[in-house]
């Protein structure tokens, strides 16, 4: 993610902090330094990271189930709305998705009543409207908050665990594209009535009524295209008629490509028409800027680039732009020589063309079912 730092890293995991987390530390350090002075100060700052470290928890519960089950988890980052565990993938076996979501919660369960157990921690309710009051037990304050994440992670909306949760459940009785479809519109009406509510009562619930309702949005669309992907030729979605770039070729020449184009992302090819990086338009007007037009294409381009062979299906290309977040991915053919593109555009536009399909109607390996919405 942008704007992060790495901290470093735990169980082969990267934590990295958001550099707006450390915006709202230095917030709260102030904030309570100008009410109490030093002492709340510092101790307001303490709870913030002991709070913190619970959410950093709450994602290694989700992270240590994930690979039990074989999904790799390359980073977690802290925001100041939480944590976000990246994994490569979501299973969409049920059983592995709920217990992934679940973890995370169960996590905050086991730290909030071990605080009771172990450290005499009391459960007050009353100690939620004031988790910033430093005449509150500090372990009061940390075990109830953490009871409350439990909780509020399990509302049934996208991308709380409760919206997880409740399409694993469903996934379980109708297949999971349906699954999501359904969790997904559960997970904006529950958007909507935050908001509602947030109008008098607290601001802040619109905030999380709009986050929820666009990642509600967004995991639909995206279950949508791999539903739209199955079973399809990457044939069918690849660009053809590629611009290329050559490693010894300066920027300047790429940005004389780029004006002549209308490609985002432009890959990098050897002699043999293997490709050996990509050149994203973002990157290149970057080194334009830094290293000036007389830069050498191999300096700047991501040597990293995902390929499948050209007899893969279109789920597998879409798989690799989601699991190793790549602009692009090569499809090349027996010989390894580049034959095609596939970018998340070029998906999408494939998915704009079946929904504008008539019902019922057929084109290409695409077709839209009827009743289909």
């Amino acid at each position: 993610m942008r704007w992060s730092l790495n901290i470093g890293t735990i169980a082969g995991t990267a934590v990295r902090v958001h550099i707006t987390f450390l915006l709202f530390l230095v917030w709260i350090f102030a904030a309570d330094y100008a009410s109490g002075g030093p002492d709340e100060a510092w101790t307001g700052l303490l709870f913030m990271v002991l709070l913190f470290a619970c959410v950093l928890a709450h994602e290694f519960g989700h992270i240590f189930t994930a690979r039990a089950f074989g999904v790799a988890t390359p980073d977690v980052t802290l925001l100041p709305i939480g944590g976000v565990a990246r994994l490569e993938r979501i299973p969409e076996e049920p059983r592995q998705e709920f217990l992934i979501a679940i973890a995370g919660p169960a996590v905050n369960v086991v730290i909030g009543l071990g605080l009771v157990a172990l450290a005499g921690a009391h459960l007050n309710v009353g100690a939620l409207s004031g988790v910033d009051n430093a005449h509150i037990s500090m372990l009061d304050r940390l075990a109830i908050v953490n009871l409350f994440l439990a909780v509020f992670n399990m509302i049934p909306a996208f991308p709380m665990d409760g919206g997880r949760v409740l399409r694993a459940l469903l996934a379980s009785r109708m297949g999971y594209t349906r699954a999501t479809e359904v969790a997904a519109a559960i997970g904006q009406f529950v958007a909507y009535l935050l908001g509602f509510i947030g109008l008098f009562f607290n601001p802040l619930l619109i905030f999380i009524a709009v986050f929820v309702y666009l990642a509600a949005s967004s995991e639909a669309h995206m279950v949508a295209l791999r539903a739209m992907a199955h079973g399809v030729p990457v044939t069918n979605a690849m660009m053809t008629q590629i611009a290329r770039l050559t490693p010894q070729a300066h920027v300047d020449e790429a940005v004389q490509t780029l004006l002549r184009t209308s490609q985002s992302e432009f890959p990098v090819v050897d002699a043999a028409d293997k490709p050996v990086g990509l050149l994203g338009r973002g990157d290149l007007i970057r080194a334009l800027k830094q290293l000036g037009p007389d830069a050498r294409v191999a300096d700047v381009m991501t040597t990293k680039v995902p390929t499948v062979g050209h007899r893969s299906c279109l789920e597998d290309a879409l798989r690799l732009l989601q699991e190793k977040a790549a602009p692009a991915v090569a499809v090349t053919d027996a010989e390894g020589r580049l034959v095609g593109l596939v970018t998340s555009e070029t998906i999408g536009e494939m998915l704009m063309l079946r929904d504008a399909m008539p019902q019922g109607a057929t084109w290409g390996p695409w077709s839209r079912p009827t009743g289909a919405t």
